[in-house]
């Protein structure tokens, strides 16, 4: 699939990076998880973004996890057991300056980024054998990232995870307190969420904050409504903020992720029943 290029400059300015970034370094925090490894993936030269795998069968769906602007993959140490407490391996990658990464992270390399993690994730997973779908997913910034590689190589993915995402951006600058006037920034020179998601049309989930009070459930329901998938579904969680989805929704949640899995899966198997 040819790999579309647009320029995010006006959003690498200082002004709108600070905002939408919030890096951190991760502490020392000893251990890993059971059933977790850590990955290290080199994205430029001299830049490696940190990658933890939560991990529990080589036949189980794959959740390839782009996370939140003031996350580090840690932050998740927690709530990768419950993927694979459900049968789903949960790949959880870094941005260049959080966590254990190196580099400053900026829109264009983020996005620039993701190309190179999922070669090798999917080099990481034929090595070790793992041969259920891949499966990308991105909660809130970490949307575009998930969109980016849908709208670039939906031939190498099952299928698609959006939670908290945004449709356009000047709503969510301007929502964050960015002039986006006074910086010349128009939605032409925003992320293209929208115009990402209308080119995938494999299996797609939406899940959204019923009082999201950054991102407002009307951006979920644009996605929806821009997405030519055939099997798509929007999930809204009652009385859920942005940061209170898993908290709100239980292990409901995962059941959720897990029953799209399972349908994407089960696609597969009727696929190969009728080619007999």
């Amino acid at each position: 699939m040819t790999q579309a290029t647009y320029d995010y400059s006006k959003l690498d300015q200082p002004e709108v990076l600070q905002i939408l970034f919030h890096p951190r370094r991760e502490a020392d925090a000893g251990s890993l998880p059971d059933n977790a490894v850590d990955n290290s993936i080199i994205v430029a030269e001299g830049v490696r973004v940190h990658a933890r795998f939560h991990l529990t069968g080589q036949e189980k769906p794959n959740i390839l996890f782009f996370h939140g602007n003031g996350e580090i993959v840690s932050d998740y140490d927690d709530i990768g057991p419950f993927y694979t407490k459900y049968g789903m391996n949960f790949l959880a990658v870094d941005y260049r300056g959080y966590g254990k990464s190196t580099g400053s992270p900026t829109v264009t390399t983020m996005l620039q980024d993701t190309h190179r993690v999922l070669d090798a994730v999917k080099m990481w997973l034929s090595t070790a054998e793992h041969t259920g779908p891949l499966i990308l997913m991105g909660r809130s910034l970490g949307a575009a990232a998930a969109l980016e590689l849908a709208a670039g190589h939906a031939d190498a993915v099952a299928g698609l995870v959006i939670e908290s995402g945004f449709a356009t951006t000047l709503p969510l600058l301007i929502n964050l307190g960015v002039d986006v006037a006074r910086l010349g920034i128009t939605e032409e020179d925003g992320f293209r969420n929208v115009r990402k998601i209308s080119s995938f049309t494999k299996p797609t989930l939406i899940i959204h904050g019923q009082y999201d009070e950054i991102i407002p459930v009307n951006a979920a329901a644009i996605l929806q409504a821009q997405s030519p998938a055939r099997a798509k579904e929007f999930q809204v969680v009652p009385g859920a903020s942005h940061n209170t989805i898993i908290a709100s929704a239980g292990e409901l949640y995962f059941s959720v992720i897990k029953q799209f899995c399972n349908k994407i899966s089960g696609i597969r198997a009727q696929r190969r029943r009728r080619s007999n």
